[in-house]
């Protein structure tokens, strides 16, 4: 199973309609959703077919250690 992570920058090895090849993963799931760097177009693709349609990684997100801790609460 492809591991991603929310704000990995991927190419796929077909351009887009407006030419890039880049997206930026915005949800993971069973399907995982991509955000197109050139146009801003948001799509969710079945994960099975982002590993067909994978090329590379153009860069992984960090990790970040403070998101697991409960400060992350907000009180409205």
């Amino acid at each position: 199973m492809l591991n991603v992570s929310i704000n990995d920058v991927v190419r796929l090895k077909k351009p887009h309609p407006c030419g890039s090849t880049d997206w930026t993963v915005v949800r993971i799931g069973a399907d995982i959703g991509l955000r197109c760097n050139g146009c801003e177009r948001r799509i969710l693709i079945p994960r099975r077919t982002l590993e067909k349609r994978l090329k590379t990684f153009v860069s992984r997100a960090q990790a970040d250690p403070d998101s697991t801790s409960s400060s992350a609460h907000v009180d409205a």
